[in-house]
């Protein structure tokens, strides 16, 4: 399934996306000021929130409140329910990649009732370039305000999304991987961004509250990532995605690009028994690919690799037909397997 490289009119549907993501952020009237995640609580000074203190309730031993240092956020974007996507630049400790991650938190997040809660991550990825920016961040697609929508009609969680870049350039795909002798894209995803998201909101300390979504090149870096690190992250919906590493960088490599195939680190979760992994697959039937889903599904979609295809009529390879497509089932799907925030109590 090796399209890493989308074909024109993916490449030209996802560039209307991100033109359209683009001017809709230029006209925001907010775009570019500070943003503030803190809960109700913490900004009245109560203490019940933030580094150093203490969750208290039914939550205290499930969530993890914000570590810091706290991030400078400012606004991308504002959707209809008031809530805000914001952007900032992260320096990535562990890995050494500076980019920039878009956040997003929902209602539910603000609300007094779980302020001593964590709330679920989900880290969605775009496909193609992934440089400089992450397509997921405009409201067009409307993965956020679909999130909002399904986590009101129980079908979704109310995940916080965290939209990070997924390349360091744009002249190369580097299959969210260390590929010796290139930036440490692997590291940055699976380490960096997720300790950048336990500084600056309330989380859960399970791998239960963490999830991947992805389209294309972004479906295979959340599959590889759920299962080399079963035990950071608990599920993924994958849709159009590549099922092997094929990045060119992999060239003179092939002992690093083995331990980074997704057959690989399926075949071993399964021989060890385990932790379960949950991995949602989308595909639309305009596109290839299907085939070699099933057969991954069959071969290594057993004891703790638990797996689920949605197949979208007339869907093709592009985001906008995975967003909507993800109501009809795959959301729900993974939601039930998660970590929900905790009311006080």
């Amino acid at each position: 399934m090796t399209r890493r490289r989308p074909s024109t009119p993916a490449l030209a549907a996802t560039a209307a996306a991100l033109a359209s993501a683009l001017l809709l952020s230029a006209c925001s009237s907010d775009k570019g000021e500070p943003v503030s995640f803190d809960n109700p609580r913490q900004s009245e000074g109560s203490g019940q929130a933030g580094g150093g203190q203490q969750a208290k309730g039914s939550a205290a031993d499930k969530t993890l409140l914000p570590t810091g240092p706290r991030a400078d956020f400012t606004t991308e974007s504002t959707l209809d329910d008031g809530t805000k996507i914001a952007v900032t630049t992260l320096k990535g400790k562990k890995s050494g990649f500076t980019g920039k991650v878009w956040v997003w938190a929902p209602k539910q997040y603000f609300d007094p009732k779980y302020a001593n809660s964590g709330f679920p991550v989900l880290m969605a990825l775009p496909g193609g370039n992934g440089y400089p920016n992450n397509y997921w961040m405009g409201t067009d697609l409307k993965l956020e305000s679909s999130i909002a929508a399904w986590s009101r009609e129980g079908k979704s969680l109310p995940f916080i999304v965290v939209m990070p870049v997924l390349n360091p350039d744009a002249k190369n795909y580097y299959d969210g991987s260390d590929i010796p002798g290139q930036p440490k894209m692997g590291t940055w995803m699976t380490d960096d961004v997720p300790d950048f998201v336990k500084a600056n909101f309330r989380t859960f300390r399970s791998r239960d509250g963490w999830a991947f979504m992805g389209s294309s090149s972004g479906g295979f870096v959340g599959l590889k990532s759920v299962l080399k690190h079963p035990e950071k992250f608990r599920a993924v919906i994958a849709s159009g995605p590549d099922i092997v590493p094929d990045s060119p960088l992999w060239a003179g490599h092939e002992k690093e690009r083995r331990a980074n195939d997704p057959e690989r680190l399926a075949r071993h979760l399964a021989d060890r028994k385990g932790p379960e992994v949950d991995l949602a697959f989308q595909i639309g039937t305009r596109e290839s690919g299907r085939a070699k889903l099933r057969s991954f599904m069959d071969t290594y979609g057993k004891g703790p690799v638990k797996t689920r295809l949605n197949v979208i009529p007339g869907g093709g390879h592009n985001a906008r037909s995975y967003v909507p497509a993800m109501a009809d089932g795959p959301i729900q799907w993974i939601s039930g397997h998660m970590q929900a925030p905790i009311p006080n109590g």
